[in-house]
């Protein structure tokens, strides 16, 4: 039979067992790679250097150009339509705009029998017209709004157009009198020579250009019918 001294030796013995095995058993985890309590949280990334400061840059609009492209005017065109010097006869001053509208020439009066001439484009049939105005207005790049009566015709255009090179009056714009026509560039210089345009007058944009700083505000400008027809009124000079 068990007596009461073995007893509490036995259970000393069981109690020193149990606490060198927990302290084992803990003295382990220690040497391994901690366990996450809470594994859904993620631990932060590691926060980037912080970037040296750069000064606010303003917002650059872009422009257009404000000379016309070489492009434009790329097509080749015949000798007689190039800009060039010319005698000229005529009763007009110095300065006045003459439109010989059936051989398809603008002629801007130098005086002395001679006068610079360009190749134009002219209104399609139905579209030419004659008389004296002058010009009203100058402008650089000029927006496109299309008269009524233009768009009672051709519904599919544009109600406004911003100028720039894509706008059909090219590179400068001189209006006349307070008619809907004007001497303008074009971004079509195949259509110089030609009878196309619903009664403006259209120069290559190189040709408008050099034109509109010869002429100011109150430029007299001629436009003949079409019905006198001439041959060659101009011999070239140079």
């Amino acid at each position: 039979m068990l007596n009461l001294d073995t007893f509490k030796t036995f259970s000393r013995a069981v109690a020193l067992s149990a606490v060198a095995v927990s302290a084992i058993a803990f003295a382990g985890p220690a040497k391994a790679a901690p366990v996450q309590i809470f594994p859904f949280f993620q631990p932060l990334p590691p926060m980037a250097a912080p970037q040296p400061f750069q000064p606010y840059q303003p917002y650059q609009a872009p422009t257009y150009q404000t000379e016309p492209s070489e492009d434009q005017d790329a097509v080749e065109m015949p000798a007689r339509f190039r800009r060039q010097t010319v005698a000229y006869a005529t009763r007009e001053a110095p300065g006045t705009i003459i439109i010989d509208t059936p051989n398809t020439y603008l002629y801007y009066v130098l005086g002395n029998g001679q006068a610079l001439r360009y190749g134009i484009g002219v209104g399609r049939d139905g579209f030419t017209w004659s008389g004296v105005q002058s010009v009203t207005r100058k402008a650089e790049w000029p927006a496109w709004t299309p008269p009524p009566e233009m768009i009672a015709r051709q519904p599919y255009l544009p109600r406004h157009m911003a100028g720039g090179p894509g706008n059909p009056l090219g590179a400068r714009a001189m209006y006349l009198g307070g008619t809907i026509y004007r001497i303008h560039g074009t971004n079509a210089p195949d259509t110089i020579g030609k009878r196309v345009s619903s009664g403006c007058i259209r120069l290559t944009n190189d040709d408008v250009t050099d034109l509109y700083s010869r002429v100011n505000v109150g430029t007299k400008v001629v436009v003949l019918p079409m019905t006198e027809r001439r041959a060659e009124l101009g011999t070239a000079t140079r």
